[in-house]
């Protein structure tokens, strides 16, 4: 009798024991991930600028997050696998967070913000049901009624072309990063992330203008060109048309010398002078139009070759191999 009483008070133990792990099991597997880490200092500096919260920092910590601009990146992270301005990718569930390491200084900011983006899955995919349904339906709401930035709206476009399940997923991410102003529901759910969430957006914004700025003075570049080509071609018209009036002057004033009618040959001349005066006028300004044209055109190419740069560095193939 006593042994079925020890043999039951064990079974007892057994499965309070069973159920604290089941209730624990994610704070028990955080502990044994988080326990002898200490995050490299590139990343902490990350959660540091991102103004990230304990809770936040947590989910970072948790995944282990690798800042590198090798091969391990490409190993992890499949090409393309994110469709806006970050190079970087969380393997769910908490099996890392990687971030590509991006050197070029006019892109400064890539980095913050694609770790906020990562550790943002990361929140994304521990909500409790309720939590997600709650939270979903403000994404929505807001991508359907509140959204007006375009950018914004192509990129979940991508995602919903590529990732049909995962696109409220990639709004969490998206929205929380890149968009400035939300409705004050989604900034507090967001606060549990950033203390200052306005940090992250400013990063997105300073290297999102390295590249508007660019695609703006390009627009303004091909405007004037196709102010100066309707010009050129108009003044190309009336050099033609003029071009032919002086050869028809200079016939007549040959014919008026030949036959000895000198006097209506001198007053031919002053007006014939007149017409060359004017026609070397508008040739003048025509080159120079020209030649700013393809000053314009050497700028423009100049500032487009730039921007396909910086696309580059945040491109596939600017991936190691």
């Amino acid at each position: 009798m006593k042994s079925r009483r020890i043999q039951l008070a064990l079974l007892v133990f057994l499965l309070a024991v069973l159920g604290f792990v089941l209730v624990r099991r994610q704070a028990i597997l955080d502990w044994a991930s988080l326990y002898g880490y200490t995050p490299p200092s590139v990343v902490s500096q990350l959660a540091s600028d991102d103004t990230m919260t304990p809770a936040a920092k947590h989910l970072l910590y948790v995944n282990h997050p690798v800042v590198t601009d090798t091969s391990t990146f490409t190993a992890h992270c499949p090409a393309g696998s994110e469709k806006t301005v970050v190079l970087g990718c969380y393997l769910s569930p908490d099996k890392g967070i990687y971030v590509y390491a991006v050197s070029d200084a006019r892109l400064d900011g890539v980095e913050q913000v694609t770790a906020a983006h990562e550790m943002l899955h990361a929140a994304y995919r521990r909500l409790s049901d309720s939590e997600r349904q709650k939270v979903d339906a403000m994404l929505t709401d807001y991508y359907e009624h509140g959204l007006t930035d375009q950018r914004i709206k192509d990129t979940i476009e991508a995602y919903r072309q590529s990732e049909p399940h995962d696109v409220v997923n990639e709004m969490h991410s998206v929205f929380g990063t890149e968009v400035a102003d939300l409705p004050a529901p989604l900034e507090q759910y967001y606060r549990r992330y950033f203390t200052d969430r306005s940090k992250v957006t400013g990063y997105t914004a300073k290297y999102q203008a390295e590249f508007t700025s660019r695609r703006d003075q390009v627009t303004a570049y091909d405007a004037q060109l196709k102010d100066l080509k309707t010009q050129i071609d108009t003044n190309s018209t009336q050099i033609d048309q003029q071009h032919k009036a002086l050869d028809a002057q200079h016939s007549q004033l040959e014919a008026y010398r030949a036959s000895g009618q000198t006097d209506a040959y001198n007053q031919g001349v002053a007006s014939y002078n007149q017409a060359v005066d004017s026609y070397n006028g508008l040739l003048a300004e025509t080159k120079s139009m020209i030649n700013r044209y393809n000053d314009i055109v050497t700028e423009r190419n100049a500032i487009a070759l730039e921007e396909q740069q910086l696309t580059k560095e945040l491109s596939a193939s600017a991936l190691p191999n």
